[in-house]
């Protein structure tokens, strides 16, 4: 082969790179679009699903259930729902059951303190196995609420003190703390228990007044 044989070769070989490197911009282009649709359809899908996700986490960490009974007791009781809901979920996040000393249901009535709500009530049909129903069991616990909202002069802290740690303590507390319900304060509360009680419901009725003004009955809150 001569060497004008072997330059010519050269020269197209080198023709041919050239021309597979101008050309692989605009091959990539193709896959350049891919990768923009791909960005696009995930960032659309983020927005889709993450309001969904968040509604999923919200309900395990804030659950909420038997809002029908929760709003038709708030009415009848003249309480806010969203305190009632605060009471459920600190004292059994919505899964009923019977604690050690004989409290029963969603809002952990005693025996005793039923028969209570019932006599001055009037319910004189009421049997301990009825607190087992969600209906009867926030019935009975919004009774409860009222009763102690009157008996403490409206103020919330006393009467979820009153709810957890009892009257008698609840009398004492404020009588230390001024003589007014009023005056009692969940840092003047002595019980670790009863303190950490009133401060987490406390909590959770501004939690749910925020998370659930639609399915609470509530207006816009600011």
């Amino acid at each position: 082969m001569s060497s004008r044989d072997t330059s010519l070769r050269d020269r197209e070989a080198r023709l041919r790179t050239l021309g597979a490197r101008r050309a692989s911009p605009a091959s990539r282009r193709p896959r350049r679009g891919l990768v923009l649709l791909a960005l696009v359809l995930l960032a659309l899908a983020v927005v889709i699903i993450a309001p969904t996700v968040d509604k999923v986490a919200q309900k395990i960490v804030l659950p909420l259930q038997h809002t029908d009974i929760i709003r038709q007791q708030a009415k009848a009781k003249r309480l806010d729902p969203a305190l009632i809901a605060a009471v459920i979920y600190a004292e059994t996040k919505f899964v009923p059951r019977t604690s050690p000393v004989g409290a029963e249901g969603l809002m952990q009535i005693l025996p005793a303190t039923a028969s209570f709500l019932a006599h001055r009530s009037g319910g004189t049909a009421f049997t301990e196995t009825d607190l087992a129903t969600p209906q009867v069991n926030i019935s009975y616990g919004s009774y409860y609420l009222r009763y102690l909202l009157d008996r403490y002069g409206q103020q919330t802290v006393a009467a979820v003190a009153a709810y957890n740690g009892g009257e008698t303590n609840v009398n004492r507390w404020i009588a230390r703390a001024g003589g007014h319900p009023g005056d009692l304060q969940a840092a003047d509360i002595p019980f670790t228990e009863t303190r950490a009680y009133v401060t987490k419901v406390l909590g959770a009725q501004r939690e749910y007044r925020r998370s659930y003004a639609r399915e609470l009955g509530l207006g816009p809150v600011r």
